[in-house]
């Protein structure tokens, strides 16, 4: 195999008592677009900074490259991060912003001014080298942060939730941007977020935390389709979880089965050979595109069903609250997590020697 731009061996963060980070093995390819998804608190901003060198291990190695950096401090490894708050100089420039690291850097001031109009070029803001960030937009002030982070052309670039502080559309617009970005640059970005659809969007692959462990590293279909555990099920996406007297209940046989809002149908909807059952609507969430139903099974559990709009006028799916339905899905469409909890955790991790 080759090498892996970056790679995580028994990597250890301990604050006096609490874990975040344990003993986690991970290894990110050249090139790729990795995202860490997990809640607040599962540990992914640690492993990002001890990338970074800005958090140092309490056990276990960084490589960059191949290389040992676990001791080098930040300016020694060829790595830059983008934070949310951007960090962008008010009393310079959009140019004097993106050419500080080189300066830094002693690079010749000929060379600096070329290298970071090129880098602007890059993320479309060659037109604005003049203004202030105080005169530029949300999304172009992240955009100078990106110019500023690829103009040294780091190996990896680092990426700490960079879109949390944007507005929804904006953000889904910087999301496309950021992607189509690496695929031209080619730099291998590690990106961290607690959003799932952000995740979903740019990822060649995620891995998710959860209390300082890796729960399921895999592509975005993979990890959707085929959730390894009862917690990725749960974070990535929608998801009804049939667990303990639920499961028979429903489907006739114990364990933890998992089954996502699209999967399942209603009334006129429910096909030949699907599985079935009696329900009545608790409530409906309209969300625009989409309505999210609450249906209260007889045999117990509330599944949630979502529907597109196709068809029904926004008053004609509110007049279902109270209806009885029937719901149906495919027998392909249960997933089976039964069993499938520490094994399923840190599926990369190898034995020590």
């Amino acid at each position: 195999m080759s090498t892996p731009a970056v790679e995580l061996v028994g990597l250890t963060k301990s604050f006096g008592s609490v874990t975040a980070v344990d003993d986690l093995d991970l290894r990110i390819e050249n090139g790729e677009f990795f995202s860490m998804l997990g809640p607040s608190g599962s540990g992914k901003t640690t492993v990002l900074r001890m990338i970074a060198g800005f958090e140092q291990p309490s056990a276990g190695r960084v490589m960059l490259d191949g290389d040992d950096v676990t001791a080098r401090p930040p300016f020694a490894r060829d790595v830059n991060t983008v934070f949310q708050d951007y960090a962008l100089f008010p009393h310079m420039d959009v140019l004097d912003n993106v050419e500080y690291g080189l300066r830094v850097k002693k690079v010749p001031a000929s060379q600096r001014r070329d290298r970071a109009m090129a880098a602007l070029e890059s993320v479309q803001l060659g037109q604005l080298a003049r203004r202030r960030p105080t005169q530029l937009s949300g999304g172009q002030r992240q955009r100078v942060a990106l110019a500023r982070a690829l103009v040294n052309r780091p190996k990896v670039l680092l990426l700490d939730e960079p879109l949390g502080a944007l507005d929804l559309k904006l953000r889904r617009a910087m999301q496309l941007e950021l992607k189509q970005l690496q695929r031209e640059v080619g730099i291998t970005f590690v990106f961290v977020t607690h959003d799932q659809e952000e995740a979903l969007t740019m990822s060649d692959r995620i891995a998710v935390f959860s209390d300082g462990r890796i729960e399921q590293v895999a592509s975005p279909a993979e990890l959707y389709e085929n959730p390894s555990t009862a917690f990725v099920a749960g974070f990535v996406g929608t998801s009804n979880l049939l667990t303990g007297e639920a499961a028979p209940a429903v489907l006739g046989r114990e364990g933890t089965f998992s089954i996502r809002p699209e999967k399942i149908h209603l009334d006129s909807d429910v096909e030949s050979g699907y599985t079935t059952a009696r329900g009545t609507v608790a409530d409906v969430v309209y969300l625009g595109s989409v309505n999210h139903y609450l249906v209260e099974l007889d045999a117990g559990p509330t599944l949630t069903v979502l529907e597109q709009n196709l068809r029904d006028s926004t008053d004609q799916a509110m007049s279902r609250r109270g209806q009885q339905v029937t719901v149906g899905w495919a027998e392909e469409h249960v997933i089976d997590l039964s069993g499938h909890t520490e094994q399923a955790r840190q599926p990369e991790k190898k034995e020590k020697s």
